[in-house]
């Protein structure tokens, strides 16, 4: 953040802040001038007048003090070489020209105030005589501590400011956290869904597909289908009301275990109810990866049968799994193009390998398909344990 000009920290005045101000001003007018003026008035009237006049003017130029600082602080401080009168608007003017904290203006006015006390302590009738000097020690003392105060309360608002500033960075940042958090969770709640209930939804298709192109099945086969098309689209439906519950903040909603590589068994032998031909070779040896590894292994090959069998319907399917702790893990899914007379495949976004090859990026691995006339081959690569 880059440091902050007068102009950015010095508060606004309010009306309440102008009249208070100059009420103190009077006040401190008055005190300086207060029993030089009744010397003034007996010994020399016509000092009186210019006195007066002199501080009568200086009253409407500090309430410019802030457009034109260092001028205004100058000028007032040379009007303290012949008016007491304009002492008040003078210290106001050179305490608001310190809350800058510009030396290069400060001590120039500085110089000038005491010097400026000092001449007119001499030409004014004094019946206490007092010394010179004394006059000289009280007029720097008085100067030191006003600039000093000017200081203190300029560094109080730059601070103050400062702290503000920072609050409302840390605030938008706070914000900007909560919005890629969020971002981020309906990214990842929406390839769930879609890992989930494209799985769920080409089963249904498949079966009622087969429905509607065998006209020839029994009655009983005919039946079990549908059962089977009502079982599927069951769970679809309560995939999606627990999805649905963690985007509306339901805590009630329970939310399944996400499947790792130890459900895979499952998954194949759910797509081998379905009709589809999987086989499986699993040489990893017994060794297990990290969870996260596990599960991206896991809709590797769940998103790779879904595709199979939206647009592959009957054809082989192979899974293959190989590796170690040093190599990492590799699986490659492959199934044959089909022959012959196709159906109509099932419509699909296309986001389903997007959001593996996200999957995969964010476990440290890759992903690549192989698309050619005669197969389609998906090919992924993970570290054994995610960093």
């Amino acid at each position: 953040m880059p440091d902050p000009t007068p102009e950015a920290y010095n508060p606004p005045l309010t009306r309440w802040g102008q009249i208070w101000r100059t009420a103190l001003c009077v006040l401190i007018s008055a005190m300086a001038w207060g029993a030089i003026s009744v010397q003034q008035w007996r010994h020399d009237r016509p000092l009186f007048w210019i006195d007066l006049a002199v501080g009568l003017v200086s009253f409407p130029l500090v309430f410019y003090r802030r457009r034109w600082p260092f001028p205004i602080a100058m000028l007032l401080t040379l009007f303290g070489a012949v008016s007491g009168s304009s002492a008040g608007p003078d210290v106001l003017a050179v305490v608001s020209l310190s809350t800058r904290r510009r030396l290069t203006e400060i001590i120039p006015v500085g110089v000038v105030g005491v010097a400026a006390s000092y001449v007119y302590s001499l030409y004014q009738p004094d019946p206490d005589e007092s010394p010179h000097w004394v006059n000289l020690t009280v007029s720097l003392a008085v100067t030191v501590a006003v600039i000093a105060w000017g200081m203190f309360i300029g560094s109080r608002r730059e601070l103050i400011w400062t702290l503000r500033e920072r609050a409302l960075h840390a605030e938008a940042e706070r914000d900007l956290r909560v919005g890629q958090a969020q971002s981020a969770e309906r990214e990842r709640i929406a390839r769930e869904m879609h890992d989930v209930l494209a799985h769920r939804i080409s089963l249904v298709t498949m079966h009622a597909g087969a429905l509607a192109y065998r006209t020839d099945l029994p009655p009983e086969q005919v039946r079990e289908t549908a059962q089977l098309i009502q079982a599927k689209a069951h769970e679809a439906l309560t995939d999606l009301r627990q999805v649905l519950g963690v985007l509306r903040g339901d805590e009630t909603v329970g939310v399944r275990p996400q499947p790792t590589l130890a459900d895979l068994d499952e998954l194949l032998a759910e797509a081998r109810e379905g009709g589809m031909v999987v086989d499986l070779a699993d040489g990893l040896d017994g060794r297990t990866p990290s969870e996260q590894v596990g599960r991206t292994l896991y809709r590797i090959v769940q998103e790779a049968l879904t595709n199979a069998r939206k647009h592959a319907p009957g054809t082989h399917v192979s899974v293959r799994l190989h590796g170690d702790p040093e190599a990492g893990v590799t699986v490659t899914v492959r199934n044959a193009k089909p022959v012959g007379v196709r159906r109509p495949a099932a419509p699909g976004a296309g986001l389903g390998l997007v959001g593996l090859r996200e999957r995969a990026a964010l476990a440290g691995g890759t992903l690549s398909v192989d698309d050619t006339p005669a197969a389609f081959v998906l090919r992924g690569w993970l570290p054994w344990q995610t960093s």
